[in-house]
């Protein structure tokens, strides 16, 4: 492997083995539509949409011109008492692609940041409304909702919390994980029936436990996304939402990874036919380009902390961030949402789903080691078993060999997965699919 001709001492890389890397570089120096191109002149074809966020492809040259224009006229502007134009544009924007009367826009610059926002929404709500007693959480065992400290609270991954856990939230509970790897280890374009309600614990156990009068909000990836593209339960959403409505519990959904297409459809919220009270989104908003995340929240949420009795011009909600509603990054997500627009992208994803479950599961079923494939929507993973002493380490293998065999995969713990851009095209899925079952026979 070439090594770089740049100066690596300095920069100390996020989720990634560092020591391996200096051994290994994968350094990315161009992209374009679904290609990388490597420092070593390597192409790579982009299977994970980068990570989850390049939805309609590299280089698109509508975001671009759209970011170079807006630096042009306004490069920033304090979000603080003042706003600017393209921040209400892609607001207005936002809030019509979304379910029910989501109709609020809260800004920030990532998918933590949001996960964070949201919480502490529920908490500034309550308290207006007299009910500020309501500070518990429940998230979802292997949950991901960001890496600061409201989200890794919530979240579920062991992984992300066990160096942090004298810090985390002190009020916070889980529900039990979603997989069932017995009766449903194989899901193709539809959703898992389970013989028991997985939601029984919630309400029989853990909101006994805390009295649900004292829970603030549930929050849950509608797909569990980072964990490994694990499926809901047939009618676990529309459950979940019937006994947040029941108990006055607000319900979030993180769809930083389901939302703006990847379901075929705006958000999961509306593939599974359920509105939540808050939406936190990050990624496709901006095709990944610049970074840009927020919470889209039900107007009653803003509403009530408008009419809560203080000055006009006492701050509702003491929170926010210097980045938030930033001109360059809301110009960059009013281009890509006209481009997935124009283009009918979210159509594209809901079109090219089955055609990448379809490969999938004819490619990976059978093969040693492989345990499990979930495929929904534009996204799927297949299951490994693990190495003896050694859980990751086999899909981390493949993970590697995918990379100098041409074909960027994504390893979550013993998973790995496939979530590639709308854009991607039959040939395209042919050879990452192809990639990735020829790599697990090659470490079986």
């Amino acid at each position: 492997m070439t090594q770089p001709t740049f100066n690596m001492d300095h920069q100390w890389l996020p989720f990634t083995g560092n020591r391996q890397f200096r051994q290994d570089p994968r350094v990315i120096v161009a992209a374009e539509g679904l290609n990388f191109t490597t420092h070593d002149g390597q192409k790579i074809l982009d299977g994970i949409s980068s990570l989850w966020c390049v939805t309609a492809g590299h280089n698109r040259k509508p975001v671009n011109e759209a970011i170079k224009k807006q630096l042009d006229t306004l490069d920033y502007a304090t979000a603080f008492q003042v706003s600017n134009d393209k921040a209400f544009q892609a607001a207005a924007m936002i809030a019509e692609l979304a379910p029910g009367d989501l109709n609020k826009v809260l800004f920030c610059s990532s998918g933590s940041e949001a996960a964070d926002t949201s919480l502490k929404v529920a908490l500034a709500y309550h308290r207006a409304r007299g009910e500020g007693h309501r500070n518990i959480f429940i998230g979802r065992e292997k949950g991901y909702h960001g890496v600061n400290f409201g989200g890794m609270s919530v979240g579920g991954l062991p992984a992300n919390r066990k160096v942090y856990g004298a810090q985390l939230l002190p009020r916070v509970d889980h529900m039990r994980f979603i997989h069932d790897p017995v009766d449903n280890a194989y899901i193709h374009n539809q959703e898992p029936v389970w013989k028991e309600d997985p939601l029984l614990e919630l309400e029989n156990r853990i909101l006994a436990l805390h009295d649900p009068s004292n829970v603030a909000a549930i929050i849950v990836e509608p797909v569990a996304g980072s964990a490994g593209w694990y499926l809901p339960p047939q009618g676990y959403l529309k459950r979940l939402r019937e006994i947040c409505d029941k108990h006055g519990i607000l319900l979030i959904f993180d769809e930083v990874i389901s939302g703006f297409g990847r379901m075929g459809t705006n958000f999961a919220a509306d593939y599974y036919g359920v509105v939540p009270d808050m939406i936190n989104f990050a990624k496709g908003v901006t095709n990944g380009v610049i970074p840009l995340g927020g919470v889209i929240c039900r107007d009653f949420l803003y509403d009530g902390m408008m009419n809560a009795g203080a000055p006009e011009h006492v701050i509702e909600f003491f929170h926010g961030y210097t980045y938030s509603g930033h001109p360059v990054a809301c110009a960059a997500a009013i281009a890509t949402l006209n481009l997935f627009k124009e283009e009918d992208l979210f159509a594209r994803a809901g079109a090219m789903a089955p055609v990448l479950g379809d490969a999938m599961h004819a490619a990976f079923k059978g093969l040693p080691n492989v345990i499990g494939i979930r495929t929904l929507g534009l996204a799927g993973a297949v299951e490994l078993a693990p190495m003896a002493g050694a859980p990751g380490k086999r899909a981390f293998n493949i993970f590697l060999d995918c990379y100098h065999h041409g074909v960027l995969v994504r390893a979550a713990g013993d998973n790995l997965v496939l979530c590639p851009a709308f854009t991607v095209d039959k040939a395209q899925i042919e050879q990452m699919v192809g990639v990735l079952a020829d790599s697990i026979r090659r470490h079986a």
